[in-house]
């Protein structure tokens, strides 16, 4: 047991490693968050071609439109851009949070969004269209009256899902997280068209030749504010340097403006060639498998470390939930609060998802106790605490299969609690409960997606990323698909392996030993 505590040990001293740069925050530099993944004003690429600028973590890079924008507003402070890589949805609570300095992402000044943080003037200013299929039902559409009773979307958490309902007998679908999303509806018929702006519009319809962008004339298309349409900088309130970027932007002009979303939109990936679905699968997997074997490096490291740790977490539940109550009035009464905290902890962590324990340890934590995580140590800290919340429960039905007559036996030879649980319960729990805890692994495999919300660089997001920068959506989660199977299937063939070492062989032969003259 001692040999185990001393392993656990060294996890925890390796992953607190990981924490470290957290805690020294870098003072010259500009960090903004945007998705990469919202062209012609972000997107992902693999070189620094045209003024690229490295993300975060990554050894890929993001371009377009807001890029070029925060270059010119980091030189103006005299700072060093860093591009933090960001789902939509975590852009605000990553800024408030001091995650971030600025968000750069295409985003409106809505008066909702002003309640949390303050906006500088308008970078942009575009008007909104719909992305509909070319040889669709609505490719002639020419009015917003022309898409009665389709089906229409827009992302979740813009002012473009509340326009929706302007048109007439409209059949709005659930808001999507993002528009890689929308893409794939769009292109499996899942919905008849979704709301842009007219840059991304234009974009999608460069990308991908069964798209079409309908552009609204005067007084056809959707009514919006001034404050809706505009583009703006947002950042923390208090932070005085939205004075700095206002003075940028007072000399960055209209035609400046359009000038630089003309150059930008020329920059954008070219399209992959037509070709059959297997050959642009082949092509997607030889240019970007590097990629694809990074990011599951990183998914089976944190899915493995989290099992592991978990598992811990989960024997010493086991082995104190079946201590024996002290003598001792404090120590009892210890031991009874103590297994008050143990208990909310199992029912927290059992009876919410993942995904919201990693919005809530990652950016709540930094909101509320100001406690800076770097990504990969929130990332194996949520996956830990949240398998051996399942794991307590697992170790104690392990230990409650041991036959009861194994502790009493013990306790009659004099053995201590901790003898017994040592040297005779726990290798039993260990091999009942391995199964539990190969599945535990596989599903942590799987679940590892879900940190895509706190922008960790795993599987899935990696694939989101590849899409996002190709279109090929299907194809490219057809890779991604493969490479879970490939990692699940190894792990449970490798765990059988293990059981089997653990049983011994089912059968012994008797050799005759010849006497010895």
């Amino acid at each position: 047991m001692k040999k185990k505590l001393g392993i656990l040990s060294l996890f925890i001293f390796i992953i607190s490693l990981l924490s470290a740069p957290a805690a020294f925050a870098d003072t010259d530099t500009f960090k903004v968050g945007m998705e990469a993944g919202y062209p012609p004003f972000n997107w992902t690429q693999d070189t620094n071609s045209n003024g690229a600028v490295q993300i975060e973590g990554s050894n890929q890079y993001a371009n377009g439109y807001d890029v070029q924008v925060s270059k010119q507003i980091a030189e103006k402070l005299g700072k060093k851009l860093v591009i933090v890589k960001t789902k939509w949805d975590g852009l605000l609570p990553a800024l408030t949070s001091k995650k971030l300095d600025a968000i750069v992402a295409g985003m409106s000044p809505t008066e909702e969004r002003k309640q949390s943080i303050n906006f500088s003037n308008n970078y942009y200013t575009s008007h909104l269209v719909i992305v509909t299929n070319k040889d669709g039902k609505y490719k002639n559409a020419k009015s917003l009256n022309d898409f009665k009773d389709a089906k229409i979307t827009a992302q979740l958490g813009t002012f473009h899902y509340t326009v929706i309902d302007q048109i007439p007998n409209v059949k709005k679908q659930k808001a999507s997280s993002d528009f890689s999303a929308m893409r794939v509806a769009l292109q499996s018929g899942v919905i008849d068209g979704y709301v842009a702006e007219r840059p991304e519009g234009v974009t999608a319809e460069k990308a991908n030749s069964k798209f079409k962008m309908i552009d609204f004339k005067d007084n056809h298309g959707f009514k919006t504010s001034p404050d809706d349409t505009a583009i703006a900088v947002g950042m923390r309130k208090g932070d005085m340097r939205i004075n700095t970027v206002n003075d940028f932007l007072a000399t960055f002009s209209e035609n400046k403006q359009q000038a630089l979303m003309d150059r930008v939109i020329d920059w954008q990936p070219a399209p992959e060639k037509e070709q059959s679905f297997w050959a642009q699968t082949i092509s997607i997997a030889k240019a970007n498998g590097g990629q694809f074997i990074t990011a599951a490096g990183m998914t089976l490291f944190i899915s493995l470390i989290g099992t592991v740790i978990g598992t811990a977490i989960g024997l010493l539940i086991g082995v104190f939930r079946t201590t024996p109550k002290a003598t001792n009035k404090v120590t009892r009464a210890a031991q009874k609060v103590f297994g008050w905290i143990v208990n909310i902890y199992i029912e927290v962590f059992r009876g919410t998802p993942m995904i919201v324990q990693a919005m809530v340890l990652y950016y709540g934590a930094a909101q509320a106790f100001g406690i800076n995580m770097d990504r990969t140590f929130a990332a194996l800290l949520i996956v830990s605490i949240n398998t051996g919340a399942y794991m307590s429960e697992i170790v104690r039905g392990g230990i409650f299969a041991v036959d009861r007559g194994q502790f009493e036996a013990a306790q009659a030879i004099g053995m201590t609690h901790t003898q017994t649980m040592r040297k005779i319960i726990l290798p039993q729990v260990l091999r009942n409960i391995l199964p539990a805890t190969g599945n535990e692994f596989v599903i942590n495999i799987k679940d590892t997606s879900v940190l895509n919300v706190i922008s960790v660089a795993e599987l899935y997001f990696q694939g989101n990323t590849v899409a996002q920068q190709n279109y090929l959506y299907f194809q490219t989660f057809t890779i991604i698909c493969a490479i879970y199977f490939v990692l699940t299937f190894t792990v449970t063939r490798a765990l059988r392996l293990i059981e089997r070492k653990m049983d011994g062989p089912s059968s012994y032969e008797i050799k005759k030993v010849s006497e010895v003259d």
